[in-house]
């Protein structure tokens, strides 16, 4: 269990940290593992199984192999060198104000055009699964990477407005 008192750490200027926390945090290492885990069975499978397969392929398909398998890598190296980036900070090889610096050359990216779902099935379903979970852990991993950036911006509360709505309306019938 994540000792929940690390992913709260104070920054310097009395604010909470969770960036600092998290890359320490066990949950950060379970990612970690997770994406780099990720990586290995990619590059095991595209260059043994997934070869034969992309050979037995009809063209019209081995083109839209081709094409989600160099998309998948593309999005394993950027979620790999993002957590690299992560676990240096949290090991002390570098400063948070390096990675900072590195973000713009580590960015996790938009999300892909995926190929159409009648493309998609032809494709082998170990390359579909593989695809799935790498934009799966990609959404997660954008999800932290703007939380830790302070880039996500809380949502307006409908609640809020409605209530707001409400008082003034009560305030006119007074």
């Amino acid at each position: 269990m994540t000792d929940l008192t690390m992913l709260r750490p104070v920054a310097e200027d009395g604010a909470i940290s969770f960036a600092r926390g998290f890359v320490k945090s066990d949950a950060f290492m379970q990612l970690f593992r997770e994406g780099m885990g990720l990586v290995e069975a990619t590059a095991a499978y595209l260059d043994g199984e997934g070869r034969a397969e992309s050979a037995a392929l009809p063209r019209e398909v081995s083109l839209t192999y081709a094409t989600e398998s160099m998309r998948l890598t593309t999005r394993l190296m950027q979620i790999a060198s993002w957590l690299l980036v992560q676990r240096a900070v949290a090991e002390g090889e570098m400063s948070a104000e390096q990675a900072r610096n590195e973000h713009s050359k580590v960015r996790i990216a938009e999300p892909m055009l995926q190929p159409s779902s009648a493309e998609a099935e032809r494709l082998p379903q170990r390359l579909r699964d593989l695809i799935g979970h790498s934009i799966r852990l990609q959404e997660r991993i954008r999800n932290l990477d703007e939380q830790m950036s302070g880039a996500v911006r809380p949502a307006a509360n409908p609640v809020r407005g409605q209530l707001e709505s409400l008082q003034a309306r009560l305030g006119l019938l007074r």
